[in-house]
């Protein structure tokens, strides 16, 4: 199976760590149920200030709905500076070097 991820990421003061886990458990949640979610990495760094995920959809056309309903989902959040991206796995290179490709 192909997988198609989305790659987001925005400036964000926190919470991290248990505490952004607690916070954020409902959207995760709400993520899960989304039409072509495969999986979700939650990102952070806490002294870049940023946060996000990478994240796997069936279908290319499923990770560009989403990117865009999460962008505007956010933005209503109030954050700014979001960036995201859809990109392609290349299946062969990435079972190389051991990616958990589907």
């Amino acid at each position: 199976m192909a997988v198609t991820l989305v790659q987001v990421d925005f400036p964000h003061p926190g919470p991290w760590g248990d505490e952004m886990a607690a916070a954020f458990e409902g959207l995760a949640m709400s993520i899960a149920q989304e039409p072509g979610f495969l999986f979700k990495y939650w990102t952070e760094d806490r002294e870049k200030g940023i946060a996000g995920g990478i994240y796997g959809f069936a279908s290319r056309a499923e990770a560009e709905a989403y990117l865009t309903m999460h962008s505007a989902r956010l933005a209503g959040f109030g954050v700014t500076g979001i960036r995201g991206l859809v990109l392609e796995v290349n299946e062969p290179l990435s079972r190389i070097d051991r990616a958990p490709v589907l």
